[in-house]
């Protein structure tokens, strides 16, 4: 909010807290502008402010007259005291030691719920790093990661490896896993197909045999043809 604000040049409305005075008799062109924009700034900051609270917030800082302590109510009803933000930070910290890794999960999927837990615990004002990160994952990824976390002992150093370099190592891995298995997949298919078209020819020479010495057992048994005195075919 602070950064929209700024963006807007309305931040100093909040931060200067100014008040507007009243203009005396017979002012000069440059007062009467000054007064006018500082009457526009505030009622800028303040129309930025009810309109990103929600509907039970706004009912409570509609009657605020100043732009200071509309803000100053906000900052003390989402962020806290001290005391209660370093609570909360505890419990985040708590909640991201418990994490580990599931079978389901990708390395993305799991590297996210833990930089969500972390960035929580920097918006409320403690330092988290990302080695804090970096050792989590190397100790919490599934057993199939262990060669590329070898990899990793034996050519780097653990303590200034970064972030996005330990993701990378493990995607890798999780990608050229997940093309072998596919490989493996699609050559038994061709090996299903061969071995059905080999039955199926077997069943279907079966049957010709069978057909074949159904014709053989039919045609001995047609009766001398009154024109040739042959056998095998019916006269007509």
């Amino acid at each position: 909010m602070e950064t929209y604000l700024e963006a807007l040049d309305l931040w100093e409305a909040v931060e200067e807290d100014y008040e507007i005075q009243s203009l005396r008799e017979n002012p000069i062109v440059v007062q009467i502008k000054s007064q006018k924009e500082k009457k526009m700034k505030r009622s800028k900051t303040k129309a930025c402010l009810f309109a990103a609270v929600s509907p039970m917030v706004f009912t409570r800082i509609m009657s605020l007259k100043s732009v200071k302590e509309i803000w100053d109510y906000l900052k003390a009803e989402y962020e806290g005291d001290e005391r209660i933000r370093g609570m909360q930070a505890l419990n985040l910290i708590r909640e991201f030691e418990l994490q580990r890794m599931k079978e389901s999960e990708s390395v993305k999927e799991y590297s996210d719920r833990l930089l969500t837990i972390a960035n929580k615990v920097r918006l409320l004002g403690s330092v988290f790093k990302d080695l804090r990160i970096v050792e989590k994952l190397l100790v919490t990824v599934l057993e199939r990661f262990e060669v590329t976390i070898t990899t990793l002992e034996n050519t780097k150093d653990l303590s200034k490896i970064s972030l996005a370099e330990i993701l990378n190592a493990l995607q890798a891995q999780e990608q050229r896993r997940a093309m072998r298995q596919d490989g493996v997949v699609e050559g038994a298919l061709p090996a299903k197909h061969e071995g059905g078209w080999k039955n199926k020819s077997k069943q279907n020479q079966q049957e010709n045999g069978e057909v074949a010495t159904h014709n053989n057992n039919k045609r001995r048994n047609y009766p001398p043809c009154k024109h040739c005195n042959k056998l095998g075919h019916p006269p007509f």
